[in-house]
């Protein structure tokens, strides 16, 4: 089977894209990726009117020369359900974090209605997002809106941990800012002020485009690193604090970590939402961002014993999802009945 993936720029979006493919492509199929480098702006008009006439041409031309059986599109690249249709093939949903609200997408099926028409077609409603098959990445209990059209399979989100949880005495705080968010030292500074007198010790990730030595001094409860994978810091993480980026947000709760989540923008509102309706986070909202709120905020989740048993009824859910590779096999089975 032949795979056309298309995907907007950034870690954010093609990172949850990447265990799907890897089991496509382990299992023998051939996979293209087109992806576009885009100003990051928000559905309807950034991902809908604008990114569908900038990545539409280019997609639609490796179509035409990859000519694959399906095109997989993540949910920003509503490119993918326009160029499945104008090469005849089915076209595959894989949202990055909870459906949007149903009026964004009512929206956004105005703004790329007009580049539907130029192509001869009329735009099959939701944009496109759910022309066909969806695969929701949210369990039931973080997500309860279900895809208001077609067919939806589940797919686990991230991989499994790769070992039990190894909690130590002195709790482990995690600290990240994500790819595309931690920029700003100073978010890290304030983190840094807000936890130095806490009983933790803080794991801190300024990301590999920044310098560590460059936040200066740090508390001695503090390690401060450019990069530390995912799967081997947080079995001993008793909290994280974070933007609220898919990965990150899904890799703590597959973890069964609770959160505070301080969002910067994008989708880092849905994320948080989701969680605070879960009972797995705690936000805070840049007007009530400060020292004092967010030291407050992570004693909480660390001392609530309500907070763990939600994260871990979370990562419990999140377990008993059908993995990547038995999504993969279906799919394989779904595009040769199509």
């Amino acid at each position: 089977m032949k795979i056309l993936a298309v995907s907007t720029e950034g870690a954010g979006h093609i990172t949850p894209l990447v265990p799907l493919l890897g089991a496509l492509v382990a299992g023998g199929d051939e996979v293209l990726v087109a992806s576009e480098r885009i100003l990051h702006y928000f559905l309807p008009r950034a991902f809908g009117e604008i990114v569908v006439d900038e990545m539409v041409d280019d997609a639609l031309r490796l179509g035409h020369e990859f000519a694959p059986d399906v095109v997989l599109f993540e949910a920003c690249a509503l490119a993918g359900p326009l160029v499945a249709e104008l090469l005849g093939v089915p076209s595959v949903a894989r949202p990055f974090g909870p459906l949007p609200p149903r009026e964004a997408v009512e929206m956004t099926n105005d703004s790329v209605s007009p580049i539907w028409r130029s192509f001869g077609r009329d735009v099959p409603g939701w944009a496109g997002m759910h022309g066909q098959l969806t695969i929701q990445i949210c369990p039931p209990g973080l997500d309860p809106v279900r895809v208001p059209t077609r067919e939806s399979w589940p797919l686990r989100p991230v991989l499994l941990p790769i070992g039990p949880p190894d909690r130590t005495d002195r709790p482990v705080v995690y600290v990240t800012f994500g790819t595309l968010f931690n920029a700003d030292l100073d978010r890290f500074r304030l983190a840094l002020e807000a936890l130095a007198d806490e009983p933790v010790d803080v794991v801190m990730t300024v990301g590999r485009d920044q310098d560590p030595a460059a936040l200066g001094p740090v508390p001695t409860n503090v390690r401060a690193e450019r990069f530390i994978p995912q799967a081997e810091l947080l079995p001993s993480c008793r909290a994280e604090v974070h933007h609220g980026g898919a990965g990150t947000t899904f890799g703590a709760l597959a973890h069964g970590v609770p959160q505070v989540i301080l969002p910067q923008g994008a989708d880092n509102f849905e994320h948080a939402t989701m969680c605070g309706r879960a009972s797995t986070a705690i936000t805070l909202r840049p007007d009530t961002l400060s020292p004092t709120h967010l030291g407050a905020a992570v004693r909480r989740v660390v001392d609530d014993e309500a907070c763990a048993a939600a994260s871990l009824s979370g990562a419990e859910e999140i377990a008993a999802m059908p993995d990547a590779v038995s999504v993969a096999a279906a799919l394989r089975s779904w595009v040769s009945g199509a």
